[in-house]
């Protein structure tokens, strides 16, 4: 017998950790020479809008151009080739931009590289135990607090690089980063500017009138041969960080430290509950665009497995990237080769086209990430929550947003997890409780009672001072427990019996139990006698296991109201309270 609580845990089985790759090559999966043709020009499409995104998003948290592609190429093919999703693309994405920001200011790189192999083991745990099950009951309210949040950092951190502006690097903290740009307001470069808001507007407009062409890659394309042709004076990739290596590193394990490792636990963990949140919700749009349904425990172990990879390479923390996905799916991929595909192209493009990427000005990946920030922020979905929303959630959603945005993310993430809690905690409360039943002398009514139950109340005995007839419902946990001790504390008058209807309490836990067991013993202290009806199956589990049902006896614990009434009219004399408080 399985409990409630656990059955996460015990549904969990071999076919959930089977990748769907290995679908393919199963008898009768169905995948021919037309399919792989169909996923290699997904893949190579992919891979091109791939190739801006990946050195944007490292650039923007303080690594190298080429360290975004690293990642895109070992963990982009492990998270498709282990992945449960037949479409997703894995690789660097915004969200992780500011948390990496942050830990690379503070440990260095290889500070990062340590924290993000402590994420990939947090995430293949994550999956082996089954917990994908959870991660999509985050609340809306949190994921878009601190989404939003961090769109607004990743536009903060590219004005430098957008405006030309001079100044020593860039700040990681909110206020103190507008502080320096209002100091280096006057070096404005209008050239630099110009650009930047040009690349913005052609990425925009080849959205709305030609959404099937990818606009990032038309819009850095663009801007990176006017300023080649022309000769313009601005920074591209070559002149800040020396160009992209033609060759793949070999990987390598970072030097371990007791205190580092300790000093990076908040920060791997923040890591690892990002990636699992934005991959499963990537992987969730997948299935809307496709009808599929995606293994969410494989998920976690690919992306555990895949920032493992990224990290011995040199690489930064990947997960899975919801636009990339919907471009593979568009781009007509069929399975997951599609993404091993989008890999091995961008290692074709280090091998033989690196000196190119170092024509590419820093102002155009900048101006990716301004549009990249703004579809993460959804302004107007986050004001409409904010005014349309209940007051717990909207509050839940302003706080995430504020630790964000002026505190950190890491701590963003903790608060919004324990606010998660307890804002479900306070959902169960509200629906978990008790029915309060009539009290009756002799005959009365009982709620939600039969018209045989009518007939048994009329007929019982007049020895039976008064029942009480009291209904639990919802799970019986640590947030309701006190729920019982309330109850004796408002009986206007002692009863001569207490009936607990538990057909709507699904679960209980080791408190509501010890509430059970002293209500039980303030009941026997005032001489009444206790019965339940109508347990279900793993509450009554529970209760046997804890030994509960033998302490109040198994004759009172009844399959049915209509039995626990007749049993009830039953007299309860004082040798019957002697033997139970002797029991007890």
């Amino acid at each position: 017998m399985r409990l409630p609580w656990f059955n996460v845990f015990n549904q969990v089985s071999a076919k959930d950790f089977t990748p769907r790759t290995f679908e393919l090559f199963r008898r009768g999966g169905g995948y021919n020479l037309a399919a792989f043709g169909k996923d290699c020009l997904a893949g190579v499409t992919v891979g091109v809008v791939a190739l801006p995104l990946a050195m944007a998003f490292s650039i923007a948290a303080g690594g190298s151009p080429a360290q975004g592609l690293y990642t895109a190429i070992a963990a982009g093919f492990f998270i498709s080739f282990l992945g449960g999703s037949r479409y997703q693309i894995g690789g660097p994405t915004g969200a992780f931009v500011v948390i990496l920001f942050g830990i690379i200011a503070r440990h260095g790189m290889a500070g990062l590289t340590l924290a993000t192999l402590m994420a990939g083991v947090m995430l293949i745990l994550m999956g082996l135990t089954g917990l994908g099950r959870f991660i999509r009951f985050i609340p809306y309210p949190v994921t878009t607090g601190f989404t939003t949040g961090i769109g607004l950092l990743i536009f903060s951190q590219q004005v430098k690089d957008f405006c030309g502006l001079s100044m020593d690097g860039n700040s990681p903290g909110f206020l103190e980063m507008w502080q320096g740009y209002a100091g280096a307001a006057s070096s404005v470069k209008l050239l630099t500017l110009s650009l930047g808001v040009g690349t913005v507007a052609v990425i925009l407009l080849i959205r709305r009138f030609a959404p099937r062409v990818p606009g990032v890659v038309v819009g850095v394309l663009a801007v990176t041969l006017v300023c080649y042709f022309f000769q313009l004076d601005t920074e591209t990739i070559s002149t800040r960080f020396g160009g992209i290596p033609q060759s793949l590193p070999m990987p390598a394990l970072p030097s371990f430290d007791w205190q580092i490792t300790q000093a990076l636990l908040r920060d791997s963990f923040a890591i690892a509950l990002l990636a699992a949140i934005e991959s499963l919700l990537s992987a969730v749009v997948a299935d809307g665009m496709t009808g599929d349904r995606h293994n969410a425990n494989m998920e976690l172990v690919a992306q555990g497995v895949g920032n493992i990879a990224g990290a011995l390479f040199g690489g930064i923390a990947a997960t899975g990237a919801i636009a990339r996905t919907a471009t593979n799916i568009k781009s007509g991929a069929v399975s997951p080769v599609s993404g091993m595909i989008h890999a091995l192209t961008l290692v074709l493009f280090i091998l033989f086209l690196a000196p190119l990427a170092g024509a590419i000005p820093l102002v155009g990946l900048s101006a990716v990430l301004m549009v990249t920030s703004w579809d993460m922020s959804n302004l107007p979905r986050f004001l409409r929550m904010i005014t349309k929303s209940p007051k717990s959630d909207a509050s839940v959603l302003l706080v995430t947003f504020v630790l964000t945005v002026m505190v950190d993310l890491t701590v963003a993430v903790e608060v919004g997890v324990v606010l998660a809690t307890f804002l479900f905690l306070k959902r169960m409360i509200e629906v978990a409780g008790v029915k309060p039943g009539a009290r009756r002398s002799g005959a009365a009514s009982i709620y939600g009672q039969s018209e045989k139950e009518a007939a048994l109340a009329f007929a019982m005995p007049e020895q039976a001072r008064s029942i009480e007839v009291d209904e639990l419902t919802g799970p019986l946990f640590f947030g309701v427990a006190d729920t019982l001790g309330r109850m004796m504390l408002n009986m206007a008058k002692t009863p001569h019996a207490f009936i607990l209807r538990m057909r709507d309490v699904p679960a209980i836990d080791s408190t509501g139990i010890a509430a059970l067991e002293s209500f039980l013993s303030q009941c026997r202290n005032g001489g009444i006698r206790l019965i339940l009806c109508e347990v279900q199956e793993y509450p009554r589990f529970a209760l046997a296991k804890s030994g509960f049902i033998d302490e109040i006896e198994a004759v009172n614990v009844c399959p049915s109201l209509e039995a626990a009434l007749t049993l009830a009219a039953e007299p309860y004399t004082p040798q019957d309270v002697k033997r139970a408080m002797a029991l007890h």
